[in-house]
């Protein structure tokens, strides 16, 4: 069964519902509301669904997390599938209403999707002109140059990605001295990912450490969209390491974009909370709300930017420009 257009539009449906519950909260400062309205209501489309899916990418074990657990078993029968999972990418920065925050979701065919356990994780991630030709061994300056010249650019022209937190510090000055610049994030790296394999995003490369589970959902849509991550993963205890070794996980070795989405059927979809770089946030107007998803598929080769109007009200009045 063609996985893909079969579930393209639904996926859609997920990632909207979830984008419209979680921006009801964008603003409010709770982040752990947040996730909860947009986790909930994720889920119930996700059971709706004709589809036999698994969670291999959630919201942490059984034990951990009462909505999406990592083995919960979703929707009302139909082909067997992988769900990946991030109801809400940015919690903090959708609580605070700031840019950039998502909902996320990617599926596939049973054994598409890497079982990411959730600890650290080493990127690089780079749009397709530069595809294969870098690597996480060589030196920043060395990627960059790679990434400047299959772009026809210079260096200096290049805007870099990078999560702002302490643990980047050298990799921010490495990347400066080379001349290009650097985009600080407070969160949200599966939209910098997309957004590196975007033309006209303004941004050309995603670098430093950030969550291994967010690098699988990465890797579904850069291998849509022709573009690569690269991934090691970066145990920090012996639980951690014990756990990858448990998952049949090698910490050392350079894990590519067809390593961690190695799916033949691959259905990726993110919709916009707040406004971001490839992505407006949710609009309300009277009666109704306007939501911008992104939504793509492997096989097919199709990437669709879907401007959907949900109306809430029967007597509402379509808010559109055309």
């Amino acid at each position: 069964m063609d996985i893909e257009r079969l579930l393209v539009l639904e996926v859609a449906r997920v990632t909207e519902q979830a984008a419209l519950s979680a921006s009801r909260l964008a603003g409010m400062g709770d982040k752990e509301a947040v996730d909860a309205a947009g986790t909930e209501a994720m889920r119930q489309v996700l059971s709706e669904l004709p589809i036999q899916g698994t969670v291999v990418i959630g919201e942490g074990e059984m034990d951990e997390a009462p909505m999406l657990y990592i083995g919960e078993q979703l929707g009302r029968g139909g082909p067997q599938v992988d769900i990946a999972v991030d109801p809400v990418e940015g919690t903090t920065i959708t609580a605070k209403g700031l840019p950039n925050s998502i909902t996320v979701i990617a599926l596939s065919e049973k054994g598409g999707l890497v079982h990411a356990p959730d600890m650290y994780m080493d990127k690089l991630a780079v749009g397709p002109p530069a595809a294969g030709k870098v690597s996480l061994d060589f030196p920043v300056e060395a990627n960059l140059r790679i990434v400047a010249d299959s772009l026809g650019r210079k260096v200096e022209d290049l805007v870099v990605v990078v999560l702002d937190r302490p643990r980047h510090e050298k990799l921010i000055s490495d990347i400066r001295k080379t001349g290009a610049r650097v985009k600080l994030i407070n969160e949200g790296d599966v939209v910098a990912a997309v957004a590196v394999a975007v033309r006209g995003t303004g941004v050309h490369v995603l670098m430093g450490s950030g969550g291994a589970p967010e690098g699988v959902l990465a890797a579904a849509a850069l291998k849509c969209l022709g573009g690569e991550i690269q991934g090691r993963f970066l145990p920090h205890s012996e639980a951690e390491l014990k756990r990858l070794h448990d998952m049949g996980v090698d910490e050392g070795k350079t894990y590519r974009t067809k390593d961690l989405a190695p799916g033949q059927q691959i259905v990726f979809a993110a919709t916009g909370i707040t406004d971001g770089d490839i992505l407006e946030g949710v609009r309300y107007f009277g009666g109704g709300a306007r939501t911008h998803s992104i939504v793509m598929g492997y096989s097919t080769r199709v990437v669709r930017f879907m401007d959907s109007i949900h109306l809430f009200e029967s007597g509402a009045r379509v808010n559109i420009r055309v």
